[in-house]
């Protein structure tokens, strides 16, 4: 029999025809267990008024919770209304019919950060590896999610031209010593000003400059460069230091020279005064009796000079001839003699001081016999 025969009842193989498919049984089976559900039975009739209420509202109330979120301090809720922006919520419980609106939770006291190192060229030709990290939070939640495919990278892209620029206007000497604050500070707001034209959302703390050096090829000889500024640095400093303690030095020295000057000076002035006060007197005084005031000299003369000789000379009352005394061939034995010859030292002695105070006493009588003519 063919398998398309109208009024056949078996197909090729034999097998008897089922009026009612496996797809109408799924159905029935399906209808019977709502009947069932919701209260009638799977041969009576359909569900009451009743039983369908409390399912609405049982649906409604889910549908209802499920678009309760709420937004903790620090945090804005951007609601989207069929994937557009519709508002920005503030902390607190919210609620969006969902299927409709639906929020997101942004996060904008959460202080993020990146860090990135990248070899660039400065003014001088030269090359400089920077190792630099970019803090930053959000100040506006909705820019931050629109506008910004990928927030991170374009910060760091970003970030790594604003500084470029910065490095590309500054030299190496001052980039890696001295002036990595002042660089942070530049590509700060540098860096700002382009993630506000790009309406980023995105507020930067601080850039900060962890690492400054040349590249690894170079850092041997830019290393000796580093040493032999510092060496240079080293001497200046020492030779400021010997100027500063050799200067006041030989000024303190120059001005005791010109105090002694003139206290020298003040000393011959006074000293030439006095004299020419002295031998102002004195000529009044030779004016008065010349030949008492010029035996007078003459006397004091001799006897400054011959006060500081050893040899004397003594004129004996009534005899032509001079009495010498050599006192240093006397005086000679007394200071080399020992233990032996001490009474004969005496007696010379005291002969000796007999002489000299007698040749005095003829000399001061003779001086007043002088002085009374």
């Amino acid at each position: 029999m063919a398998w398309n025969e109208p009024n056949g009842s078996k197909d090729p193989w034999g097998r008897k025809s089922n009026p009612n498919s496996e797809f109408d049984s799924a159905l029935k089976d399906l209808n019977k267990y709502f009947k069932t559900l919701l209260g009638g039975s799977s041969d009576g009739p359909s569900p009451s008024k009743k039983n369908t209420s409390i399912l609405a509202i049982i649906i409604l109330v889910l549908y209802l919770l499920s678009g309760i979120y709420i937004v903790n301090d620090g945090e804005r809720g951007v609601v989207l209304q069929f994937g557009e922006f519709n508002n920005i919520t503030m902390p607190g419980p919210h609620w969006v019919p969902r299927i409709i609106q639906k929020a997101e939770i942004v996060d904008v006291s959460k202080i993020r950060s990146i860090q990135q190192k990248a070899v660039m060229l400065t003014e001088d030709e030269n090359i400089v590896s920077v190792n630099f990290a970019i803090q930053y939070d959000i100040k506006d939640a909705s820019d931050y999610i629109f506008n910004l495919r990928d927030p991170d990278e374009t910060l760091s892209a970003a970030g790594e031209s604003s500084i470029r620029e910065i490095l590309g206007k500054n030299k190496m000497d001052f980039i890696i010593t001295e002036g990595r604050e002042i660089i942070a500070s530049d590509t700060k707001i540098l860096l700002q000003s382009v993630l506000d034209t790009y309406e980023a959302g995105i507020n930067v703390q601080t850039v900060n400059i962890l690492e400054a050096q040349p590249p690894e090829q170079v850092q041997d000889a830019f290393s000796d460069a580093i040493r032999a500024r510092e060496d240079e640095q080293r001497y200046i400093n020492e030779a400021e230091a010997y100027r500063n303690e050799i200067i006041p030095l030989a000024r303190g020295k120059a001005v005791q020279i010109i105090e002694e000057a003139k206290a020298y000076k003040v000393k011959l002035i006074k000293s030439a005064e006095g004299e020419a006060l002295r031998f102002t007197k004195l000529y009044k005084e030779y004016q008065k009796a010349p030949e008492v005031t010029r035996e007078r000299l003459y006397l004091e003369s001799v006897e400054s000079v011959l006060g500081n000789s050893t040899k004397i000379m003594i004129d004996v009352d009534g005899g032509n001839n001079l009495l010498y005394l050599p006192l240093d061939k006397i005086l000679e034995p007394r200071m080399m003699g020992g233990s032996n010859n001490t009474d004969a030292n005496v007696v010379n002695n005291n002969s000796l001081s007999n002489k000299i105070q007698r040749s005095r006493d003829n000399f001061n009588s003779r001086k007043r016999d002088l002085y009374s003519e």
